[in-house]
């Protein structure tokens, strides 16, 4: 008998695609820096969806971390409308 499978992280659980992994788990951070952003200066709801120019409802999907619902390019846009700095590193 085997045990439990084990995963290296959440993402590798919920999705096949190592490509899709790699996707969600840069969304993540990225959301993660976003909400940490917006909690840091103190923004309503409101004041975060006039800032990244985009609707309260939206802000309220972002801060409930509901990931499926944001594109990374989405996401970098955000953070750059908060003065975060954005990179990206590809290695072989």
């Amino acid at each position: 008998m085997t045990g439990p499978k084990q995963f290296k992280s959440v993402w590798d659980a919920l999705e096949d695609d190592p490509i899709r992994v790699q996707n969600l788990k840069l969304r993540s951070a990225a959301m993660i820096e976003i909400t940490g952003k917006i909690a840091a200066m103190g923004l309503t709801q409101t004041e975060a969806a006039k800032l990244l120019t985009i609707s309260q409802p939206r802000v309220s999907a972002l801060l409930q971390g509901k990931i499926g619902k944001f594109r990374l390019d989405s996401l970098v846009d955000m953070a750059h409308r908060l003065g975060l700095n954005v990179s990206i590193q590809i290695a072989a």
